[in-house]
């Protein structure tokens, strides 16, 4: 079994090399610990290292398919991660969407979805943090994002049909903080 701080040093030893998406992995399990008490005390660690480990299929030491949650997901399985975790990799903030648009929904299909509140957490933690680390609303995050991307780009396609969507997984995830203790 892995444990958060081991998920933490692979994401530093895979992400910091590229500079400002270290930052906003950091802040990502930063907040998914936060969120964390929204789902089941047995899945916070689940969550939070899927957080820390979410964006590693970007470095070019694993990246084979060039779609990050895939690549991610991989290389977490062939590594021995538990499934939780790896699935949570591979179907983070909206891959299925693109996955369809590259062509690879196929290849992502080798990963189990499932909607959980594990998997709304992590979609708030990345979608309400700024590629620099910043705390962001999803609005703001979505808009970086389209602007960030030309309009015939793959990922500027997904957030169009995704937005709404994902939209709801935050909304769920904020409605579960209701009553929380902060």
């Amino acid at each position: 079994m892995f444990t958060v701080d081991e998920a933490a040093g692979l994401a530093e030893k895979l992400v910091a090399p590229l500079g400002r998406r270290w930052r906003h992995v950091q802040s990502v399990a930063g907040r998914a610990r936060q969120l964390s008490v929204v789902i089941p005390d047995t899945e916070g660690d689940v969550l939070v290292s899927a957080a820390w480990l979410h964006d590693i299929g970007y470095s070019a030491e694993i990246g084979y398919t060039r779609f990050h949650p895939l690549d991610g997901a991989r290389y977490l399985r062939e590594h021995g991660w538990p499934d939780d975790v790896v699935n949570l990799v591979a179907h983070h903030s909206g891959a299925r969407f693109e996955a369809e648009e590259r062509g690879l929904a196929t290849q992502l299909d080798e990963f189990p979805f499932e909607d959980s509140a594990a998997l709304d957490a992590l979609v708030t933690a990345d979608l309400t943090t700024g590629p620099g680390g910043e705390r962001v609303t999803y609005d703001e995050r979505i808009s970086e994002i389209l602007k960030r991307y030309p309009s015939d780009d793959p990922v500027h396609r997904t957030w169009v049909k995704a937005a709404p969507i994902l939209k709801e997984s935050v909304q769920r995830t904020e409605a579960r903080l209701v009553g929380q203790p902060r």
